[in-house]
């Protein structure tokens, strides 16, 4: 909001300098975005009257004048203004003036020939126009000559632009500043004498009707008549331009400055051109009805949605309700008899019916964060003063509507112990050679300058505080008082503290976990990838939101592989390759026991990565099974996991032979890996083989976050070579080689180094019901080199357990 300090003098005295003001607001918690110092603008500018005008010899569009500026001689300056004519007061720019809006310095030259001393300014040049047809003309008949233009044009006023934040409903005002200033300074808080104007008792008012006590709990309408439309006196116009308004009428311009002055938004109607009935006028707010639609203030046709709240004349829509005002009831030149609007809206209700319609005024910038019921008569009476004073405007009937939520006036006591303020603030600095605590007169003493009234209590150090009205939305507990005695005596004033002991930093064992996952997957060649949450309904487990946005958007994913689909299609299709990624994200699903949420780890692999195929003649390499299980068997390994894979088919979205379910230790499922469906692959146009995988995270911390805890121990390498065998029998189809390796791993003991397949085969030589397979054993031994004598023992016990717990039948 643009602060007008001649404006805010009239209810506070300031003793601070602009840039001084500015510092104080912004300690306070205020932004001060901009100084704009006026009185630069017109420097040198003073009052001068045309006493002659003669056409220039050598040029049709200049003028040749004589100016009386006051000074023993006259200044002959050359214009080119067309409205310029003898016996006008205008304004000069002496010589060696600087014009800043412009960036023009006065100089004595001559144009055409003739000498000019000076320029005879417009608003433009003075900064208070963006375009002007010609120079400022004064309405006055007499002036002082030579006189200082700067009060004359209200540039004699230095404008702060203040942003308050989202919770301060109360500083978008005139008076809400000053009480600001006043409670910051400790100056005198001289608020407007309103006097009530004489409401005579008459037929002339209007009905109102509140269908909603919620939306607009109070909406109050005042009938006058003889209103003497015009121009608003100067000095109204200046404060508006100042605060960035442009003036229209009297009428329109006393809304907007009460708007200003009070932050309490109020609209005219033009009597006579709201829809009547046999019965009169009856004023109702309502929301807007299907296929309804109004004609606003700025000449658009809106069409109007279910959730814009209305104001309604007979039913008729005739306003945006808090927002913007019809056209067809706007107040004109015509205007003989108004309506004026006076109205408190709910915050909420005036949010949802601006953005229904795109808009965002005045008004319902102020409706939005919430404006001051206990000042609405107030406001309302401080417009009538004006409209009598300044339009010569009767006052005929007014009407209050209240509903149930506005028949009370809000009232909030806040419960303040001493010992909590000086426990959350501190000791000040400020008020002796060593810290000490704030004095409890002091902490009274700057709460009353906000308004508030403070009351000690039957409890030594405990105050019953009563907030104002006008803080009633952001004065909500007993922190609130804390923050409001802090800013005001001052963040800078009280002792800094640091911890009497400095603990260094470190990363949570969930964070480290995180860290190593993702080192892990990058190094197995994986991309990280980040989706949204919200996915498309599909089904009954999914959770959905009350209020999406769209309807794209309006379920919760109940698990990652839907998206990393997604991604791979998404990926082809802007012609970047095959996508191999992985994905650390939450997923959400709902039972029978309500909502539930978890962590997971996903990935999706697959496709020719290659970026040249000439080995291939062009033709793809999709990636095989058992090079995407090395993927992710290269990253259990830097994890330091054992997994098992065993065959799954519960997915449909997996192909039903190519799909296997992980475990740990054998008995902690960790997740799913498998190739997907060929119908999906189809269906998407995906490559031939994709494969892709999703981990529960929590089954990972549980096997992984020990080890974290845990120091890392060195394990050196065997220096020793190692002894290799080969085993080679018939197993029954159902045993898997996880199963067979297992058994080998745990008879071979610590002398086994490895176990790997290498052979796999089916046909005629092979017994029915089983397939032949032979394992390279790779034995080694961190002391000495191995010989037959230490090898076969140990080999032997592994032949032994396999006949006996898988019944195979050995081949070598």
């Amino acid at each position: 909001m643009r602060i007008s300090l001649n404006w805010l003098n009239e209810y506070v005295t300031v003793q601070l300098s602009p840039q001084e003001l500015a510092d104080a607001l912004t300690m306070a918690g205020f932004e001060v975005e901009d100084i704009e110092d006026r009185r630069t603008w017109a420097d040198g500018v003073v009052v001068g009257r045309v006493v002659d005008r003669t056409p220039h010899p050598d040029a049709d569009k200049l003028s040749v004048c004589v100016v009386d500026i006051g000074q023993a001689d006259r200044s002959t300056i050359v214009c080119g203004a067309a409205n310029v004519r003898a016996d006008i007061y205008v304004a000069v720019a002496t010589v060696d003036t600087h014009l800043p809006v412009v960036d023009l310095t006065i100089k004595p030259r001559k144009l055409r020939g003739v000498p000019s001393e000076g320029m005879i300014c417009s608003l433009a040049e003075l900064g208070l126009a963006k375009d002007s047809e010609g120079i400022h003309i004064f309405e006055a008949d007499e002036l002082e000559l030579g006189q200082d233009v700067r009060p004359l044009l209200g540039l004699d006023d230095v404008i702060l632009d203040v942003t308050s934040t989202a919770n301060r409903a109360d500083a978008l005002s005139m008076v809400g500043i000053a009480r600001e200033v006043a409670a910051i300074t400790g100056a005198e808080l001289r608020l407007p004498v309103i006097q009530r104007p004489t409401v005579p008792k008459g037929t002339a008012a209007p009905v109102i009707s509140l269908t909603d006590e919620k939306a607009c709990p109070i909406y109050i309408g005042t009938v006058l008549k003889n209103i003497q439309l015009g121009p608003s006196p100067q000095w109204l116009q200046q404060r508006l331009v100042a605060a960035g308004t442009r003036p229209i009428n009297n009428v329109v311009d006393i809304t907007n400055y009460v708007l200003l002055e009070w932050g309490q938004p109020l609209h005219a109607f033009d009597r006579d051109r709201l829809p009547m009935t046999d019965d009169g006028l009856t004023l109702g707010v309502r929301y807007a009805q299907p296929g309804e639609t109004l004609v606003t203030l700025d000449s658009q046709k809106r069409q109007l949605q279910p959730e814009t709240l209305l104001i309604t004349a007979n039913d008729q829509p005739v306003a945006l309700a808090g927002v913007m005002g019809g056209e067809a009831t706007e107040v004109h030149d015509g205007t003989q008899a108004i309506l004026l609007e006076a109205a408190f809206f709910d915050a909420a209700a005036i949010r949802k019916s601006a953005r229904s319609q795109g808009l965002r005024t005045e008004a319902s910038a102020r409706y939005e964060r919430g404006v001051n019921p206990a000042e609405l008569g107030l406001a309302c009476d401080r417009a009538l003063q004006l409209l009598q004073e300044l339009a010569g405007a009767t006052v005929v009937a007014q009407t209050v509507g209240t509903t149930a939520f506005g028949a009370t006036i809000p009232e909030r006591v806040l419960t303040l112990r001493l010992n909590r303020v000086t426990q959350l603030l501190g000791k000040v600095v400020n008020l002796g050679n060593t810290p000490q605590a704030l004095p409890p007169e002091t902490i009274q003493q700057l709460l009353e300058t906000l308004g508030c009234r403070v009351a000690p209590t039957d409890d030594a150090g405990v105050w019953a505080v009563t907030v104002p009205a006008y803080r009633y939305r952001d004065l909500e507990r007993e922190v609130d008082l804390i923050e409001e005695v802090a800013r005001l005596y001052g963040y800078n004033h009280f002792a800094d503290t640091l911890p009497q002991k400095a603990v260094g930093g470190y990363l949570s064992v969930e964070a480290a976990l995180r860290r190593r996952l993702r080192e892990a997957f990058r190094a197995a060649g994986l991309t990280e990838l980040l989706h949204y949450s919200l996915t498309k309904p599909t089904s009954d487990r999914q959770v959905t939101l009350a209020n999406p946005l769209f309807p794209e958007y309006s379920a919760l994913r109940q698990d990652l592989v839907d998206g990393l689909i997604e991604a791979y299609a998404f990926n082809l299709n802007q012609s970047n390759g095959p996508l191999n990624g992985f994905e650390i994200g939450h997923i959400f699903w709902q039972d029978e026991e309500g909502i539930h949420e978890a962590e997971a780890v996903g990935g999706i692999v697959g496709g020719d990565g290659r970026s040249s195929q000439w080995v291939t003649s062009g033709q793809d390499q999709p990636l095989t099974w058992y090079e995407a299980k090395g993927i992710l068997d290269s990253v259990f390994h830097r994890l330091g996991l054992a997994v098992d894979y065993r065959a799954d088919s519960t997915d449909p979205r997996f192909h039903p032979g190519r799909t296997a379910s992980l475990w740990v230790r054998g008995r902690l499922e960790l997740g799913r890996f498998g190739q997907l469906h060929p119908q999906l692959r189809q269906q998407r146009q995906l490559p031939a083989e994709v494969y892709v995988f999703q981990l529960d995270w929590s089954a990972l911390a549980t096997c992984l976050v020990p080890v974290l805890q845990k120091s890392v121990k060195f394990a050196a390498y065997s220096t020793f070579p190692a002894s290799d065998r080969d085993l080679a029998f018939y197993a029954p189809l159902e045993v898997s080689v996880a199963d067979l390796t297992t058994a080998m791993t745990k008879a071979g003991g610590k002398l086994l180094e490895s176990v790997a397949l290498f052979d796999e085969y089916r046909g005629k030589t092979v017994p029915e019901g089983q397939r032949s397979l032979a394992f390279r054993l790779v034995y080694r031994s961190p002391e000495q080199t191995l010989t037959d004598d230490s090898v076969d023992p140990v080999h032997q016990k592994v032949r032994a357990a396999l006949e006996k717990q898988f019944g195979v039948t050995l081949r070598s």
